[in-house]
């Protein structure tokens, strides 16, 4: 059984005008969101500096901004790209450093306490 939607298309037929069907064609420019990672450099550069790390993926996002205001995409997407390596690199090294740490000075203290016990 056909559905009441294919029935009343059947019943119909097809459009009675003589005039060729003709479409059109809107192309919209995709706008690439190109994020630059300001804020993360900005974090890692006051808090996370690890070898001036969070410095240079900075200085990296600046120039990834500034070339997505010129109209640069490819370029603000390269600088972005390295910014944001960069940024992940100062983020792992500190969290491996603060766990290392974290480690080290525990190990320290419960030595101290052992030793100050005897």
């Amino acid at each position: 059984m056909m559905p009441k939607e294919e029935q009343e298309v059947t019943v119909l037929g097809g459009p009675h005008h003589p005039a060729p069907m003709t479409s059109t064609v809107i192309s919209i420019p995709r706008d690439t969101p190109v994020r630059d990672h300001v804020v993360w450099s900005l974090i890692n550069t006051v808090i996370l500096n690890v070898c001036c790390l969070g410095f240079i993926a900075f200085a990296y996002s600046i120039k990834s901004r500034d070339r997505k205001m010129v109209g640069d995409v490819i370029g603000a997407q390269s600088y972005a790209s390295t910014s944001r390596w960069l940024n992940i690199i100062a983020t792992v090294v500190t969290i491996i450093l603060t766990v290392v740490f974290i480690i080290v000075y525990s190990a320290a203290i419960v030595t101290l306490f052992q030793r100050l016990s005897q």
